[in-house]
């Protein structure tokens, strides 16, 4: 696995993912699918780290989505087992990181990198992007959550429009659509992008993570944060001691 194709830092209170594979305008191989599992694992575990920044190498692209080499040639199966679900995985435990991520779109941002981008909270993009979903274009539809979370983040209508006639959109449609979050000139993203994740990193993290679980997770979170909070009351702790000592439990309510 050439681990140079996806090169991750972490300085806290940040941590940054660059798509490295410019020459092929970031397109990603089953080997960057995972190295980001594993980036993802490394940073879930940290806990200094506080926001996450994606963007890719190079001045034309984000990311133009699946690298038509690798999966062109797989049988039915194997594109179901391997890269359909792996590629699912990944982008959802992206999804699901505890700490607030940005991406920070440099340029073409494509089919599975229209997906990758939307795995993120939040999206800044350059004037001269350009987002879409081509799929049906070359005879298959998008395959990494896109037809869940385009209509989630820009209406049923929209993104059939965006689906159906794989026609892209620009910056200034994007934004105005609630694709990305702001249009910032290119030589200022990565900055704002920074500034972005520090004013984040600033806050208190878990009450940060606690929101980014509330607003994601509807009852699944609302179950989470329930089972966290019996845990540390009274009653929580005498559930536990009673248990180990092997004797009835003297709840008091507390």
């Amino acid at each position: 696995m050439n681990e140079s194709l996806l090169l991750w830092t972490i300085e806290p209170p940040l941590a940054t993912i660059t798509l490295n594979r410019p020459d092929k305008l970031n397109a990603l191989s089953p080997a960057m699918l995972s190295l980001m599992d594993t980036a993802l694992a490394e940073i879930e575990a940290r806990h200094d780290v506080y926001a996450v920044i994606l963007t890719g190498a190079g001045e034309r692209a984000f990311c133009v989505g699946a690298d038509i080499h690798a999966w062109g040639g797989l049988e039915p199966l194997d594109m179901w087992r391997h890269w359909i679900r792996d590629g699912h995985r990944i982008f959802d435990r992206l999804a699901r990181l505890r700490q607030p991520t940005i991406a920070a779109l440099n340029g073409f941002t494509l089919g599975g990198g229209l997906e990758l981008a939307m795995a993120c909270d939040m999206r800044l993009c350059t004037e001269a992007a350009q987002l879409g979903q081509p799929e049906v274009a070359i005879g298959t539809i998008p395959g990494w959550g896109g037809t869940q979370r385009l209509p989630q983040l820009i209406g049923t209508g929209r993104a059939k429009q965006m689906i159906f006639s794989g026609q892209r959109i620009d910056a200034a449609t994007a934004e105005r659509w609630g694709l990305v979050n702001e249009v910032v000139p290119a030589a200022d993203l990565n900055a704002r992008a920074q500034e972005l994740a520090q004013q984040i990193a600033q806050n208190a993290p878990l009450a940060v993570q606690f929101a980014k679980q509330a607003i994601d997770g509807g009852g699944a979170a609302l179950e989470a944060l329930a089972g966290a909070l019996a845990a540390t009351t009274a009653d929580g702790r005498e559930g536990l001691a009673s248990f180990r000592e092997r004797r009835p439990a003297d709840y008091q309510g507390e």
